[in-house]
């Protein structure tokens, strides 16, 4: 196969998936009446120690957002750190319980949403529980056995050093600060809860807003929060989903499109958290969830080989991509008609 025709084959295929590349894509046509029988998506919502009435209220009113939503889908939810703790039942010890149980169902979505305040004493980074707290990599060794792909958010202050120590494949972690040294009561919590159902946070317009839309929304309205009110702004959240530890800012991106381009040989964070979404659009919630994996797994892909396009000879980056698009179409024509 000549350049020409291989050029020609793949402008053809990329044509024939437009309506469906798009990181959200609500093209795919519906493949059975309901999707198939497997276990639920697990949502573990933890609610820290707020320490006056105030903050109490606030972090419930925000987990009611979360556990409502999760509910709406169809999750299994789970939910630590309301209403009164036993001495035997420390929510440190009850959070433990529940990730050993959530190691039992590989392959389905995990999400873990902490809403509270954080501590950071230059070495250990915390967030606080009623009775003890819980240390970063306390967490990171309680999430080991777990072979599920995780979305992780830490809204509290001082919760950038989860990030750091959680960041791993197949993983979406969120922190409300940029570093450990961010230690002021963080807002992001809030608009987070809020953005993750938010129509308006739907930047691609597919029905449905993702984690990565939400994370972009709710950091722009935090910093808007602080302009507004003439305050200095002591929090800037966070997101890695490509496992490299580092994270990105709202601010190095207009709208979706990043400001610069990743590093050579590297995926650019948001691709991932893009696949995420709470409540899917009706499209997608009728597709069979090995259909939608599959699909979630090509076109990230897809979009992680065109990322390599500068450091690739040109034949093999298109003939490369064109498989990718083939295979893809296939899986849209096969659900398409129902097989």
């Amino acid at each position: 196969m000549n350049r020409q025709t291989t050029n020609h084959q793949m402008m053809q295929a990329w044509t024939a998936l437009v309506p469906v590349l798009g990181l959200g894509m609500a093209s795919f046509a519906k493949a059975n009446d309901a999707p198939a029988k497997v276990e639920k998506p697990t949502m573990i919502v933890v609610v820290g120690a707020g320490g006056t009435p105030q903050f109490d209220a606030m972090f419930n009113e925000w987990a009611d957002r979360w556990v409502a939503a999760a509910s709406k889908s169809g999750f299994h939810t789970v939910e630590i750190g309301r209403g009164p703790v036993a001495p035997d039942q420390a929510d440190k010890q009850r959070l433990r319980k529940s990730l050993e149980e959530a190691a039992m169902a590989p392959g389905i979505d995990l999400w873990l949403v902490m809403i509270g305040h954080g501590t950071f004493d230059r070495r250990d980074a915390r967030f606080n529980l009623q009775g003890p707290d819980v240390a970063a990599r306390e967490l990171a060794d309680w999430l080991k056995p777990i072979d599920r792909p995780m979305a992780i958010i830490n809204s509290a202050s001082a919760s950038a050093p989860f990030l750091t120590t959680l960041s791993s494949s197949k993983r979406v972690v969120i922190a409300a600060t940029k570093s450990g040294s961010e230690q002021n009561f963080a807002r992001f919590g809030d608009f987070l809860s809020r953005a993750i159902t938010d129509p308006a946070a739907d930047l691609d317009k597919d029905d449905q807003t993702s984690l990565w839309e939400a994370f972009l929304s709710a950091s722009r309205r935090t910093a808007e929060f602080y302009s507004t009110d003439g305050r200095l702004q002591t929090e800037h959240a966070l997101l890695d989903d490509n496992g490299d530890a580092q994270g990105v800012r709202s601010e190095q991106f207009r709208g979706m499109i990043p400001l610069e381009q990743a590093a050579e040989g590297k995926s650019l964070d948001g691709q991932f958290a893009h696949q995420w979404h709470l409540i899917k659009n009706s499209t997608d919630a009728a597709l069979p969830p090995e259909i939608l994996k599959r699909r979630d797994a090509l076109e990230l892909a897809i979009l992680q080989w065109r990322d390599k396009k500068k450091s690739l000879p040109p034949e093999e980056y298109w003939a490369q991509l064109e498989r990718h698009l083939i295979e893809l179409a296939e899986l849209n024509e096969s659900a398409r008609n129902g097989r």
